[in-house]
């Protein structure tokens, strides 16, 4: 029963976070829901701007801190270990509904492109980088990243084993493609207001820190190997020349 419980759970947590995702591409994209990023204002801009930080440090927060080993650690004496990936996706979800919802708009456009081609390109832009978000999740495992590889085993009976680090398709070109795709769908956008501006640069500085620290924990949870790969494929910006090189010398450094 624990264990039917635990995998109803978290494919509750995981269909949340569908919902979500795709609240998402609408709500930044301005596409079909009553509150988007770029909607009209309801309040004072300085009031608007202090609601509107205060919503995503505490999405920050959150996503950093639940994320830290440490926090791991501590909070699986409290929750079975077999949902603890299921219950950070919920957290997250729930603080980016929350941002969604209390999302205040501030007006003020700052470029509005018009022309059919320039629009067309933006749009192409906004709707790859959601795509390549995609696909990163799934060339390094997209159940286990959103919690339902755990529970899947939970509920079979099967001990939970950590993924092998390992360097699949664009990740031989680049070490976090699935940043890369968010800061396509933060910045390819045809009309950037304020509130947009805001939100663009806030994630972008939190992704920047957040590598920081999700990098220090790869090193720590795969030694050398990591270190290695770090050193020879670049962080954001990909290349295309090295990847052979950089995957013979990453896989060089796995076996030993």
């Amino acid at each position: 029963m624990n264990r039917i419980l635990a995998f109803s759970y978290g494919t509750l947590c995981y269909v949340i976070f569908l919902a979500t995702f795709l609240y998402a591409i609408a709500f930044i994209g301005n596409i079909g829901v009553a509150q988007t990023i770029d909607g009209e204002p309801q309040r004072p801009l300085g009031q608007a701007l202090a609601i509107n930080l205060l919503l995503l440090g505490l999405f920050a927060v959150q996503h950093s801190v639940m994320a830290r080993p440490a926090f791991k650690r501590w909070w699986t004496r409290f929750i079975p270990k077999p949902v603890e990936r299921s219950t950070y996706v919920l957290f997250s979800s729930a603080a980016l509904l929350l941002l969604f919802h209390a999302w205040q708009p501030m007006g003020v456009v700052l470029w509005d492109v018009q022309h059919p081609i320039g629009r067309g390109v933006l749009h192409g832009l906004f709707a790859g980088g959601w795509l390549l978000v995609l696909i990163a999740t799934f060339l390094i495992n997209h159940f286990d990243l959103f919690g339902l590889r755990q529970v899947w085993l939970y509920l079979r009976g099967r001990d939970y084993v950590p993924l092998a680090f390992k360097t699949p398709g664009l990740y031989r070109h680049v070490r976090h493609p699935l940043y890369v795709g968010w800061l396509f769908t933060f910045w390819a956008t045809p009309t950037m207001t304020i509130a947009h501006l805001v939100f663009a640069l806030a994630t972008t500085a939190y992704i920047l820190i957040a590598i920081r620290f999700e990098e220090q924990d790869l090193v720590t949870m795969h030694g050398r190997a990591y270190a290695d790969y770090r050193q020879q494929v670049p962080m954001l910006v990909p290349s295309f020349g090295r990847s052979a090189t950089a995957e013979m010398r990453t896989r060089t450094a796995s076996a030993a």
